[in-house]
């Protein structure tokens, strides 16, 4: 059942993140690499991405073992506390962005000047319009996954995704102002944030009957929600910082990159999301220090490695054909084209240590060690702010960047399988490892040869090279090999 819940869920994730893509398609092809798509990028993802990095995940942590203990009426009123608690932070932040904004996009988009800077600011006041919305939108998210409602939960993103699509499709075929254009936008974004609210608060559970008795209310103190919010939040301003030192190279850069991340981004869900979602509940029933434990930690690692070769392949040799598909039509230039590919091909070797990150916390959190993560995380955010002072070459800011996230996630992975070793005792499966490791590179160092391929035959290859991959995962792993032997014994029998 719970197996049968996680793929669900990944799959609507998945959908909305491929509608997320298709938005963002649209959105290049609206206003290419330049400072109109550096301001809409801002406009759209900071709502959602501040929130996400302040309360999302604190409020998953913190409420959901909360209300497993709690009746109805105990929920119910926790959740009416906490979203007016949430609303009045969201207006107080909003304010806050709203006085600040010439501030706010010296820090988000330092590249910008002039026209394009004013333009931003503009864009940031429909951003902490929102951002109550987005405030309760989280809320309603959680305790639609308290109820294991997965349609209600995901299908909120993809109505926000669509309304916002639509706007782009309108603005593209405009001839309005820049300004113009920003306003319909920032209309579209109000839109899309009270459909969400209407859908989510039409797939709430009822309201319990006044006469349903109320347990005592107690909320956790201050250090859960901050130990919580810290521990989720940190790994989405890795991105958002990066974003910002690829700023500097000037007008354009920034939507560059976001649209380079989003080339690592979707492997990245299912590198990490698919072992999240299905390798959590197997390490969870197993006790620490037995085999069993170990054969779940090393399969979730596997796994997440294999699949983060078979995207590196794919993504690193193939980052052009891919970008073109994606991204290749509408105002974005062949220039701005090649320096996605570029940007993505070098930022897509993140993957290998964000998948070995992604279960090291998933054990870490079994054990209640996550405040040890979190400082590892803040140390590794300290070196990426470090480096936004010390400053890039303008000419290479995004190259440098990648790498620079390379080698930052790269280190936060070694330092937490070192303060792990002895919970992760002979869990890492480093034969098994090493075989898609090398055929990954092996592939991607035939790059030269499918340089000047098109999209129908680099998207064949591509899915050649993750067969590839994924079949040598498979083949140096006796513990997978055994797996799948048995699925399909399974599967004979039923038949």
């Amino acid at each position: 059942m719970y197996l049968r819940a996680g793929v669900f869920s990944l799959g609507l994730l998945l959908l909305s993140r491929a509608l997320g893509l298709l938005r963002e398609s649209a959105q290049a092809a609206a206003f290419g690499s330049t400072g109109m798509g550096d301001a809409v990028i801002v406009m759209f993802t900071l709502p959602d991405l501040l929130v996400g990095m302040l309360i999302s995940g604190a409020l998953a942590y913190v409420l959901l073992p909360a209300w497993a203990q709690q009746n109805a009426a105990t929920q119910a009123a926790g959740q009416k506390k906490i979203a007016c608690a949430l609303v009045a932070g969201g207006l107080a932040l909003g304010a806050l962005l709203w006085l600040c904004k010439g501030v706010a996009v010296q820090a988000l988009a330092p590249g910008l000047v002039g026209d394009m800077k004013e333009a931003t600011q503009s864009a940031l006041g429909w951003s902490a319009a929102v951002l109550p919305l987005a405030m309760l939108a989280a809320l309603w998210v959680t305790r639609l996954q308290h109820e294991r409602d997965f349609i209600g939960m995901y299908a909120g993103n993809l109505i926000v995704n669509l309304a916002l699509l639509v706007g782009l499709l309108v603005v593209a075929k405009s001839v309005a102002a820049q300004i113009s254009a920003l306003n319909v936008l920032g209309v579209c974004l109000v839109i899309a944030m009270l459909a969400r609210l209407a859908w989510l608060a039409w797939r709430l559970p009822a309201r319990p009957q006044p006469t349903a008795m109320a347990q005592s209310l107690d909320l956790p103190p201050a250090s859960v929600w901050l130990w919580a919010a810290l521990s989720s939040g940190l790994m989405l301003v890795f991105p958002l910082v990066a974003r910002s030192l690829a700023s500097h190279a000037g007008e354009g850069a920034l939507a560059s990159f976001n649209y380079a991340w989003k080339l690592i981004e979707l492997p990245l869900v299912l590198a990490v999301q698919l072992v999240a979602s299905l390798a959590f509940p197997a390490i969870t029933r197993t006790q620490a220090g037995t085999p069993e434990r170990q054969r779940a930690v090393g399969l979730a690692f596997l796994i997440a490695w294999a699949l983060a070769c078979a995207a590196i392949a794919m993504v690193a040799t193939f980052s052009l054909p891919i970008a073109s598909l994606l991204f290749g039509w509408g105002r974005m230039s062949a220039a701005s084209l090649e320096v996605i590919a570029q940007w993505s091909a070098i930022g897509i070797w993140s993957l290998l240590p964000q998948a070995l990150m992604a279960v090291v916390l998933t054990v870490m959190a079994t054990h209640g060690r996550m405040h040890v993560a979190v400082w590892v995380l803040a140390a590794g955010l300290a070196v990426l702010l470090v480096a936004a002072l010390v400053g890039f070459d303008r000419n290479h800011a995004g190259t440098h960047v990648m790498w620079l996230l390379n080698a930052v996630f790269a280190c936060m992975a070694a330092l937490l399988l070192l303060l792990e070793r002895h919970r992760m005792k002979a869990t890492l499966p480093y034969v098994a490892a090493a075989l898609p490791l090398l055929v990954c590179a092996g592939l991607v160092a035939l790059k030269p040869l499918f340089f000047r391929l098109n999209v129908t035959a680099a998207l064949m290859l591509c899915a050649v090279y993750g067969l590839l991959v994924l079949g040598s995962a498979v083949a140096a792993s006796p513990v997978l090999r055994a797996l799948l032997s048995e699925k399909v014994h399974r599967k004979s029998a039923a038949d």
